[in-house]
């Protein structure tokens, strides 16, 4: 993809809409799309690195309450010719089509690797990748099930949505809340991981969310890995230019 003159690429994660309730987390949400709102005058694109709600789950006819003034701008950008890529999360991980087919935003379920005026960016949203974490790893298993998946979904959607909005502000296993804790540039395990991927090719950039901290650590003399932080805390973004990338705050 080339970037042309004045344009830029946009990276969010982590906004948590509706955690710790949907009332509390209004002002956020509308920060969040007034930022959507400035960045559509120069965007070449945007990439959401997943974890934009607090709890997703698609039923065939039904996806949770809320949300509107993020869903209609999303669908204004996408609309208007800005093209807008999602990765799920560990907390919206159940996505199958909405997002595709009402919004025309692509939905990413792995890590994926594009190329930006001759520059490689690997992207995902980082959770289950790296050492350890081998309980969570277990569970991201069971969650990615298609029959777990069959499962939950012939339960009611005011029960189902309710217990899964419980279950993700309640679990940190779910939540992730341990993981917004700086570890040491030699101990990030999504480091580590990055580390391990340029043993096999040569990446630029590798982008990442959940950690819910805003990190720059360079790999090598040639290459640097990006956590975007959160719009809980930090309400911290990326931008590429086509040869620079930088973290800004919001």
């Amino acid at each position: 993809m080339q970037i042309a003159e004045g344009k830029k690429i946009y990276f969010a994660s982590d906004n948590h809409l509706g955690a710790p309730t949907s009332k509390a987390s209004k002002p956020r949400e509308k920060k969040f799309v007034a930022w959507l709102d400035e960045i559509k005058h120069d965007a070449a694109a945007i990439f959401l690195i997943g974890d934009l709600f607090d709890f997703w789950f698609e039923y065939k006819t039904v996806v949770p309450k809320g949300f509107t003034r993020t869903l209609g701008k999303l669908a204004e950008i996408s609309d208007s010719g800005v093209p807008i890529h999602y990765f799920v999360g560990n907390h919206d991980l159940w996505m199958n089509g909405y997002f595709e087919e009402e919004l025309g935003i692509p939905v990413y379920h792995k890590p994926e690797e594009f190329t930006f005026n001759n520059t490689s960016v690997f992207i995902g949203h980082g959770d289950g990748l790296g050492p350890g974490d081998k309980g969570y790893k277990r569970m991201k298993k069971v969650f990615t099930s298609p029959f777990f998946q069959w499962l939950f979904r012939w339960t009611h959607p005011d029960i189902g949505i309710k217990v899964g909005q419980y279950m993700s502000v309640k679990n940190k296993m779910i939540s992730g809340d341990d993981d917004a804790k700086f570890l040491g540039e030699d101990n990030e395990w999504l480091a580590i991981y990055c580390k391990r991927k340029l043993e096999e090719k040569h990446r630029d950039f590798f982008v990442f969310g959940h950690r819910h901290l805003p990190l720059e650590i360079n790999l090598n003399d040639t290459s640097k890995y990006i956590n975007l932080g959160d719009w809980i805390q930090y309400y911290t973004y990326g931008v590429f230019d086509g040869k620079n990338f930088e973290l800004k705050t919001y």
